[in-house]
C-alpha cells in the first residue's frame, strides 16, 4: 500500500477520535473541523518522512488543537502563533498525550460527538447529514447519493445543520441519560449510513471504502456498551455484522458483482455471523422488535442457509410485510418484491413495484429488479429499457458492469432468434 494510501486510511479511522477530542477542546464545530484538516495536511507532510506515530489519533489530537489556538489568536488578534519547532517537536508531547486519551476517553468524545451531532433542535434529516459529515468524513457527494438527493441540496442541509446548532448555543457535554434516548434513533441511523457507504462500493474501492464498515460496526459496539438492553442497538450491530460478514464473496476474480444467491458461502466470515446470530436471538427475546432487529432477522435467514436454495423465502416476505408497516418505504417494498418473486412469481413482484416508479425514478437497484424481472417473464425489449436506465444510474463500475451481463444476454438471444428464423 502506498504512503497517501495508508495515511488516508489511517485519517479516516482516527477522525471520529480526533474531532470528538477537538470539539471538547473549542466547543466549536467549524473550528474544531479547520484544526483536524490542517492537522491532516500536516500529517501528509509529515508521516511519509517521518514515519507513522505511536498514536495517530493522539498526534492529530496534538497537532489540530494547536493548530485551533493559532486560528482562534489570529482571529482575536491576541498572541502571535507560537515557534514552528514547538508545533512541530511531537515526540514527547506526543507520548504524553497518547498515554492520558486511553479507549474509554476516545469513547466519551466519540459518543458526545454523535449526540451532539444528533441533537433534537434539528430536523432528522440534517441531523443524520451533519453527523456524516463531521464524524465520518464523508464528502457531500457521498451523503448525497445516500439520501437519493442532489449534491447542490446536500450542501444547502448541513450548512443549515451546523449553523444552526451554532446558533441555538448548543451545550458540548455528553448528554444525560433522557436526552442520550431521545437522540438514539437518529445516531442509529447515522452509524447504518456510514456502514451503508463503505459496503455501497466496486472491488477496486472496497479496501479503502471497507475501514468505513468496520467504522459504523464499532461505533455500534459502543452504542451497545452505552444502552445494553436496548434490542434495537442489537439489532443494528447484529444486522451489519451479517453484512459484513460476506464482503469476501461479494465480488470475482475480476472484479464483478456476485450476487447473493450465486455467492461461495464457504467465504463467509463465520466468526462475524455467529456473533451477528447471537445478538439476534439475544435482541428477539426482549419482544421489543423494531426496524433494524427485523432487518437483522432477515439477514440471519440468509446467513443460516447452507445453500441459496435452502432459504427461507417464505419467512423473508413476512418480515419484509412487517419491516413495510413498521417503516414505509417505496426501498422496503422493492425488497420485499424480490422475495415475492421467489414465493409468487416475478408477475406479482412486478405489479408491487411499478406503482415505486415515480418515487424511485433516480433509483438504480428499482430499474435492475425491473429489467430483471420482465426478462423473466420473456419481456425482452422492455426488460432492456430498464437496463438502459439502470446503467445510467449506476453508482459503481461493478453495478454498470452487471447490467451489461444481462444486455449482453439479451443482445444475444436477439441474435439467436433472429437467426433462427432466417433459417
Amino acid at each position: 500500500m502506498s504512503d497517501l494510501a495508508w495515511i488516508s486510511n489511517t485519517i479516516s479511522a482516527a477522525r471520529p477520535q480526533a474531532m470528538g477530542a477537538l470539539l471538547r477542546y473549542f466547543r466549536d464545530l467549524d473550528t474544531a473541523e479547520e484544526a483536524f484538516q490542517d492537522a491532516c495536511l500536516r500529517a501528509l507532510k509529515s508521516w511519509p518522512q517521518n514515519g507513522p506515530p505511536r498514536d495517530p489519533a493522539a498526534w492529530l489530537i496534538f497537532v489540530g488543537r494547536n493548530s485551533g489556538i493559532d486560528a482562534v489568536r489570529k482571529r482575536s488578534k491576541q498572541t502571535a502563533m507560537p515557534d514552528e519547532d514547538q508545533v512541530s517537536d511531537l515526540e514527547d508531547a506526543e507520548a504524553d498525550i497518547a498515554e492520558r486519551l486511553d479507549g474509554a476517553h476516545y469513547r466519551d468524545d466519540i459518543l458526545r460527538l454523535l449526540f451532539i451531532c444528533c441533537h433534537p433542535d434539528l430536523p432528522s434529516t440534517q441531523q443524520i447529514a451533519v453527523a456524516l459529515r463531521i464524524v465520518s468524513g464523508l464528502s457531500v457527494k457521498q451523503i448525497a447519493r445516500a439520501f437519493l438527493v442532489g449534491e447542490s441540496a446536500m450542501e444547502q442541509r448541513i450548512t443549515r445543520a451546523k449553523a444552526r446548532i451554532a446558533d441555538a448555543g448548543v451545550p458540548f457535554e455528553a448528554p444525560g441519560a433522557v436526552e442520550r434516548a431521545e437522540r438514539l434513533a437518529a445516531v442509529m441511523a447515522m452509524v447504518y449510513l456510514v456502514f451503508n457507504e463503505g459496503y455501497s462500493t466496486n472491488s477496486s474501492e472496497a479496501p479503502a471504502r471497507e475501514p468505513l464498515c468496520e467504522e459504523a460496526i464499532r461505533l455500534a459496539r459502543l452504542l451497545l456498551r452505552l444502552f445494553q438492553t436496548e434490542a434495537e442497538v442489537m439489532g443494528l450491530t447484529a444486522l451489519m455484522l451479517l453484512q459484513h460478514a460476506r464482503a469476501p464473496a461479494r465480488f470475482d476474480a475480476n472484479g464483478e458483482i456476485v450476487l447473493l444467491e450465486d455467492q461461495d458461502r464457504t467465504q463467509w466470515n463465520r466468526k462475524m455471523i455467529e456473533e451477528g446470530l447471537a445478538l439476534v436471538d439475544k435482541a428477539l427475546r426482549h419482544r421489543k422488535p423494531g426496524p433494524y432487529q427485523v432487518q437483522a432477522a432477515i439477514a440471519a435467514l440468509h446467513a443460516r442457509a447452507a445453500k441459496a436454495a435452502e432459504t427461507d423465502w417464505q419467512e423473508i416476505d413476512l418480515l419484509y410485510g412487517l419491516l413495510e408497516r413498521m417503516q414505509p418505504s417505496p426501498v422496503v417494498t422493492l425488497n420485499r418484491a424480490v422475495a415475492v418473486s421467489k414465493v409468487r412469481g416475478p408477475e406479482e413482484a412486478l405489479a408491487m413495484i411499478e406503482p415505486l416508479a415515480e418515487r424511485l425514478s433516480g433509483y438504480f437497484h428499482f430499474f435492475g429488479l425491473k429489467g430483471g424481472l420482465l426478462m423473466q417473464l420473456g419481456r425482452n425489449e422492455e426488460a432492456r429499457v430498464a437496463f438502459d436506465r439502470a446503467i445510467a444510474l449506476a453508482n459503481t463500475a461493478a453495478e454498470a458492469a452487471h447490467i451489461r451481463m444481462h444486455l449482453d444476454r439479451l443482445k444475444a438471444e436477439a441474435a439467436q432468434g433472429k437467426a433462427e428464423k432466417a433459417s
